[in-house]
């Protein structure tokens, strides 16, 4: 007996779940994006934003359902784009059945996310229509089409990168600067696009690099700028301490610019990366008018970097933070409030390892106590001030010369030199000639430890160097502000802060000043 088979046509789209012939109006809507917030790009968005609206409300089978827009947003990336995510999840709401766009590149650059947008819109019945590819995602032929338009999309926007990274490194070799001049405190843009000192903040960024100088941390200016309630760049509402690194260690106070900084790592996350030798960078000298002058910023990165190797000893609110010694423990003095819930409150200082079971037997001072130590020893400095000074030029100032290392680093750097040859000559040499490996492996092994013994010579010397430079300045500025003190009848936070290095305390009589020119004064 012959098979019968009847074909049952089908009456649902397999797409949409609505009948194959209905005449349901879809709901409608439209995708405009531009990546930059130039005026002719914006002229364009306007005009995306005017053609859709007319053109879905146009149509009698289609109900208009918006137009969702990003400006300025790169479409490497849909992170950062809201009016992308806020008509993707309207559309998995069920509350659009048709995306139009413009063209793949507009949807997205990135070939991942443009083709998981999509399958996800798919699997909600929502469908996209690319105009200038006359690509519909509904159909099966298109999706290898729309694969491949997604890739040449984010290819391109690959080439635009590199154009742009190209051109942008192009003038940080020509020495041409640009900074984000709404945050960036002291100066404003230039008719050439320069940097111009703005005097009102540039007052401001001196008395910064004062207040450090001084003694005050990053910290202690950070609270007091908040405190007087001086906005910070940004916009932000308040100073941190970062801000203030960032201030004290920008080459640009100077008048210098260094150039390439940071680069972008992946041009589809934009994710920055602090440059650490990976691209070339570049030094401008004197690209503008300087609000710090040279010696006292280098003064200031010599004592930023004594701070920040394991001593920075300045991160209190108090000026007595760790600035008195206890003698027994070589432990610093904290602060102690007795009575804190009665009138007979007081503050008082002590060791702050003396009752944890080292049992020192250094005293407490109090404030007033401290005070009075420290105005006695600083006015005998002050009427000794010429005598320590010679002091200093006859004993300790041999002992900070640089000259000897100097010389030493300027060998070090000759023989880094001669060793990174050799060793590149005779991976050279291997590479082009059948040598035993293992004399070449004992040959390449000696070459690397003569180069790795010099480098840690040279770096070592160097540090040496910076400690010493840093210590004389320090030293230079101590005498040459100490000279034009008069003897001191009250205490003020500013000359302890510019005149003591630390107190250390023995007994109640026994008590020495150690101030930041070595000089040691007992009371």
């Amino acid at each position: 007996m012959a098979k019968s088979v009847t074909t049952i046509p089908a009456t649902l789209s397999r797409f949409t779940a609505a009948p194959i012939n209905s005449t349901k109006k879809r709901r409608v809507a439209a995708y405009a994006r531009v990546s930059t917030d130039n005026e002719e790009q914006l002229t364009s968005y306007e005009a995306q934003v005017d053609y859709y609206t007319n053109y879905i409300q146009g149509r009698d089978d289609w109900e208009f359902a918006g137009v969702y827009t990003d400006e300025g947003i790169t479409g490497t990336n849909t992170q950062k784009r809201e009016g992308f995510k806020s008509m993707v999840a309207d559309a998995l709401a069920g509350k659009i059945d048709l995306i139009i766009t413009k063209s793949v590149s507009r949807f997205a650059r990135n070939t991942v996310d443009s083709l998981t947008t999509i399958r996800k819109l798919k699997e909600h019945c929502a469908e996209v229509y690319f105009e200038k590819e006359n690509i519909w995602t509904f159909d099966s032929k298109d999706e290898l089409l729309l694969t491949i338009m997604s890739s040449l999309a984010q290819e391109e926007s690959r080439s635009i990168s590199e154009n742009c990274t190209w051109g942008q490194r192009k003038r940080f070799a020509d020495g041409k600067v640009t900074v984000p001049f709404k945050r960036f405190l002291g100066y404003d843009m230039g008719p050439d696009r320069n940097l111009v000192v703005n005097p009102e903040q540039a007052k401001l960024v001196k008395r910064i690099y004062g207040m450090f100088l001084l003694g005050k941390s990053p910290f202690q200016i950070a609270s007091s700028l908040t405190e007087e309630g001086i906005p910070p760049p940004g916009g932000k509402d308040h100073w941190n301490a970062s801000n203030i690194r960032s201030i004290l260690t920008n080459e640009k106070y100077k008048g210098d610019a260094l150039l390439q900084k940071t680069y972008t790592v992946d041009f589809l996350t934009k994710k920055k990366k602090a440059n650490e030798g990976e691209i070339p960078q570049y030094y401008v000298r004197d690209n503008h008018e300087a609000i710090i002058d040279r010696e006292t910023f280098e003064m200031v990165q010599a004592l930023m970097a004594t701070r920040t190797k394991g001593n920075n000893r300045r991160s209190c609110v108090s000026v007595f933070s760790s600035r008195i010694m206890c003698a027994d423990c070589g432990g610093w003095y904290g602060p102690k409030v007795w009575h804190s819930n009665d009138p007979y409150r007081k503050v008082i200082w002590q060791c702050n390892h003396k009752f944890d079971g080292r049992k020192c037997t250094t005293p407490t001072l109090n404030e007033e106590q401290i005070k009075a130590l420290f105005l006695k020893a600083a006015n005998t400095v002050i009427g000794a001030t010429e005598r320590f000074i010679a002091i200093f030029e006859r004993t300790l100032a041999p002992a900070l010369a640089t000259d000897e290392l100097e010389r030493e680093l300027a060998d070090l750097e000759a023989e880094i030199n001669i060793a990174a040859e050799l060793v590149e000559e005779c991976i050279r040499e291997n590479a082009h000639v059948a040598l035993d490996q293992a004399e070449y492996q004992k040959r390449y092994d000696g070459l690397a430890s003569r180069y790795d013994k010099t480098k840690d010579r040279h770096d070592e010397v160097t540090e040496l160097i910076a400690e010493r430079i840093s210590r004389r300045k320090r030293i230079e500025l101590y005498f040459r502000e100490l000279r034009k003190r008069e003897p001191l009848e009250t205490f003020r936070d500013e000359d302890w802060l510019s005149m003591v290095d630390h107190m250390t305390v023995y007994s109640k009589d026994g008590i020495r000043v150690t101030f930041k020119d070595g000089t040691e004064i007992e009371t």
